[in-house]
């Protein structure tokens, strides 16, 4: 007992050393080198003081992890302790706040979910880093806005091969062992964007990229699922969910920023660090289930409820590549800054991340799955619908908030639905064609909208009235056949 609170106080001092290290490079990063770049002409100044600034963000994010993991304290401090990073003067203000906290909790034992928790949230983050920084690293190589359509799309498109090739080795040769595999090669994908210097390899190693990271989600909830009891899959799905909405959140937030003070190579150099270790800390993980025979495989059945689940999956990302893709044009054409394209999004992530670590979650165990699809679909194609029509900032935020809501109510029933519908032995095969559909959803609904010749105004009443049909369609039918 002595020795885990000596590990506690270690903990928690490092967080408090780290937090306000974070809050002190961030204001000499805003209160100095900024205005020796713009008013002194020294750019040298934000570069260097931007990748300190990076370096020690990431080692405060893994002081958080370490702190949460030995703590097990309400998942909140550990989501405001990343968020307060963004606000200057946050993290001091917080010290507080976790120092009181740290006095009414006690070292726990550890619980190894949360290494599958690592392995999505890595995931997660290694996609939504990308997305601020890719078409405009690929139009430094000298490539045409056409070929950085094509560099952002290839991520996707092999993203698909690599859900589908994930799902069939899961069941055969263990979740585990392709997650780690999935988790090492995409550290290395990560790391050789340092060496690319032309958009015929930056085009390459896109698709190497997303096919290999394609192999670690299908796995890693395939993981999770099967450690997880049949009456908490609702819950549990929302916790998983919440470490994806926090990767949106950050993602977008660290890549922007840091890249813009060093380079995007640099940027993705520190999230592959993140997911060696996360490959690195699996090893150690031990599998309750037990792995079974190639004879013994059972036959992936295609039921009603994978089927609501597989659409579910492809409208959610449909919906997710039509806002990324409308959604910064229509900020524009209002005569926005740019930047309000990613304040929004981060308002949608927030309330996503709320409703899941919040006593909120305990819902996606006692409602059926099917009612909570049939709101989520109807909130996101409403909150669609109203983008078009808003030019009212406030109310642009409160059209997010919606879609968030209904982006909370959607991800943990398809994920229940999909795991009711469905054995430990095909698991991994309908995680696999669950995160293709992800995938080919996220394509059709950025690069399917940009080829149909209608206005701006007209392809979000496309996209709103596809999922309020699809909600109505889901209403009126019965409920699917599960297992």
């Amino acid at each position: 007992m002595e020795e885990g609170n000596v590990l506690h106080s270690k903990a928690v001092t490092f967080l408090r050393t780290m937090g306000i290290l974070d809050g002190l490079s961030l204001l000499i990063l805003l209160g100095i080198a900024m205005p020796l770049k713009y008013f002194a002409g020294l750019p040298l100044a934000v570069t260097i003081m931007g990748s300190l600034h990076g370096v020690i963000f990431i080692v405060y994010i893994a002081s958080i992890a370490w702190a949460q993991l030995r703590l097990q304290w309400p998942i909140v401090y550990s989501i405001v302790a990343v968020l307060v990073a963004f606000i200057p003067l946050g993290n001091f203000v917080f010290d507080r706040y976790i120092k009181r906290a740290a006095q009414r909790y006690k070292p726990q034992p550890f619980k190894q979910i949360w290494l599958l928790y690592g392995a999505i949230f890595f995931t997660f983050l290694d996609l939504f880093a990308q997305l601020p920084v890719m078409s405009t690293f690929a139009l430094s190589l000298g490539a045409s806005t056409m070929v950085a359509g094509l560099v952002v799309g290839m991520y996707s498109f092999t993203n698909m091969f690599g859900n589908m090739t994930s799902g069939i080795f899961t069941d055969r040769l263990g979740a585990k062992r392709i997650t780690i595999v999935g988790l090492s090669l995409t550290a290395i994908s990560l790391v050789a964007y340092q060496w690319i210097d032309s958009e015929a390899t930056l085009l390459v190693l896109r698709a190497v990229h997303g096919f290999v990271a394609g192999l670690i989600t299908p796995a890693a909830f395939t993981l999770v699922a099967n450690q997880t009891a049949r009456q908490t899959q609702g819950s549990q799905s929302a916790l998983t969910g919440a470490f994806v909405g926090i990767a949106a959140i950050l993602g977008p937030a660290y890549s922007g920023i840091v890249a813009t003070r060093t380079s995007v190579p640099f940027v993705l150099g520190t999230v592959a660090l993140i997911g060696a270790i996360v490959a690195i800390s699996l090893l150690f993980l031990r599998v309750t289930s037990k792995k079974q025979q190639a004879k013994e495989q059972e036959v992936f059945k295609w039921n009603g409820g994978v089927l609501r689940a597989f659409m579910a999956a492809f409208l959610l990302m449909m919906s997710q590549g039509a806002l990324a893709y409308l959604l910064p044009i229509r900020i524009e054409l209002l005569g926005y800054e740019s930047r309000l394209s990613g304040t929004l999004m981060s308002m949608f992530g927030i309330v996503v991340v709320l409703l899941f670590v919040l006593p909120t979650r305990y819902l996606f165990d006692r409602l059926q799955a099917k009612w909570l699809m049939v709101a989520g679909l109807a909130c996101i194609g409403v909150s669609q619908a109203l983008i078009s029509i808003t030019d009212s900032q406030m109310f642009l935020y409160a059209v997010l908030a919606l879609y968030g809501v209904g982006f909370a109510l959607l991800f943990p029933a398809m994920n229940r639905m999909l795991v009711e519908a469905t054995t430990t032995q095909t698991r991994g095969r309908a995680y696999g064609y669950f995160y293709a559909f992800f995938s080919l959803g996220t394509v059709v609904g950025s690069s399917g909208l940009a080829l149909l010749p209608l206005t701006l105004s007209a392809q979000f009443y496309v996209i709103a009235i596809v999922l309020i049909g699809a909600s109505l369609v889901i209403a009126a039918t019965r409920e699917p056949d599960m297992l």
